[in-house]
């Protein structure tokens, strides 16, 4: 057995997934018999769309079972070329986009090729539980700046413009966001944008992986198209997990300026090289086929749904208190008022009332939860209800 003093020093302290590590204590205890209710998880509960699925079969039974381009291949990368400038108002070449093994992977290879060690890495908190760790193995020093409930849980142009250093490298922008469901609106991407044009060094990595699920009023803008002039610092990450409930498909983009899109593509050569091929062709299936707007479309609906279900539960909860997200499918629920640290709340949530939720401090915010609407509506009333007497118990 290897002691934890013979591995490297980049992964000596690298933390595991929170919210792994929650959803798979509570499959667990569903192993053992028992009736868990699991907030925890960001994967959608919908199947595949049929027509998806379909184009994957077809490209197995063609064939499409050997190795590929490591970038991808051509047919989806022109395709995500296509839907970025059509929706998304963005000019990326078909040779400016990498196809990954999800959207991790793409951040992870960003990381890699842009970061040296003591480059800063600028993070509002909270954050989705990979930035920090992924930053950390580059050897980036990741620059925490803790944005407030009041204020939607966004980062202000003047708090980005407090934290800039000259050591300052990358901004990590994620809207809709991961845990919060906050949404930058035009004006504050529009500051945004000012202060990184002032900061001639910074890039920005906008992760849209949840672009599609936005709710009310909510639009979502990729802050590219407000400054063309930022197109040569801003690298997009987005894939096809969410909005087309492909979690295991493990699909996503990477799209960049030419030179760091290159650097990625060799460097993902040493690495996994292509993804899996007919998996392409599922994903190839969902930005070209015209039954995909529907479908997704069909999907929105119900999560905002169930977002609203949550949001009416959640507010009859004494002492607490939640923020009306405008996208994803999550809550993001201050208990600091219970006295109780977010990973103790959890433990007694999930052991005395089987109720899996995410403990705050996973995305650096202790005194906050994170709670998922991507469950069935029968779970989600009945994990409303033991929230209830959980809180109230307290």
């Amino acid at each position: 057995m290897v002691s934890a003093a013979g591995l490297s020093q980049r992964v000596a302290h690298l933390s595991p997934s929170p919210t792994l590590s929650i959803s798979a204590l509570a499959k667990a205890m569903q192993a053992e018999g028992l009736d868990v209710c699991s907030l925890s998880a960001g994967e959608p509960d919908f199947d595949t769309p049929d027509h998806i699925r379909a184009a994957a079969i077809r490209a197995l039974e063609d064939g499409k079972t050997r190795y590929g381009p490591t970038a991808g291949i051509p047919a989806l990368r022109q395709a995500v070329a296509d839907k970025l400038r059509q929706e998304n108002g963005l000019e990326f070449s078909h040779d400016q986009i990498l196809i990954s093994n999800g959207g991790k992977q793409t951040l992870f290879n960003l990381a890699m090729v842009l970061l040296d060690p003591g480059d800063e890495v600028i993070l509002p908190v909270p954050y989705w539980v990979s930035y920090p760790e992924i930053a950390a193995l580059a050897g980036a020093k990741v620059v925490r700046v803790q944005t407030e409930e009041a204020q939607g849980f966004k980062l202000t142009a003047e708090q980005l413009r407090q934290a800039l250093t000259p050591r300052s490298k990358l901004l990590i922008l994620n809207s809709p966001a991961n845990p919060t469901g906050a949404v930058y609106h035009q004006h504050e991407l529009a500051a945004l944008a000012e202060v990184i044009l002032s900061a001639p060094n910074l890039y920005v990595i906008c992760d849209e992986i949840y672009e599609k699920l936005v709710y009310g009023q909510a639009r979502h803008i990729s802050l590219g198209s407000l400054c063309p002039d930022l197109m040569p610092r801003l690298i997009l990450s987005s894939g096809f997990a969410k909005a087309y409930a492909m979690t295991g498909w493990r699909v996503g983009y990477l799209a960049g300026p030419k030179p760091i899109i290159e650097a990625a593509i060799n460097l993902q050569s040493h690495s996994t090289s292509n993804v899996c091929t007919f998996a392409q062709y599922g994903a190839l299936e969902a930005l070209t086929s015209p039954l995909s707007a529907a479908a997704v479309e069909k999907m929105r609906q119900e999560f905002w749904q169930r977002r609203d279900l949550m949001l009416d539960g959640i507010r009859t909860l004494p002492g607490v208190t939640c923020p009306e997200p405008e996208g994803a499918f999550y809550v993001f629920v201050n208990i600091g008022q219970t006295g109780l640290s977010s990973v103790e709340f959890c433990r007694q949530l999930l052991k005395e009332h089987h109720v899996a939720a995410v403990p705050g401090v996973a995305f650096g915010a202790d005194s906050y939860i994170r709670l998922s609407y991507a469950a069935d509506r029968t779970t989600l009333e009945k994990g409303l209800q033991r929230l209830h007497r959980f809180v109230a118990s307290l």
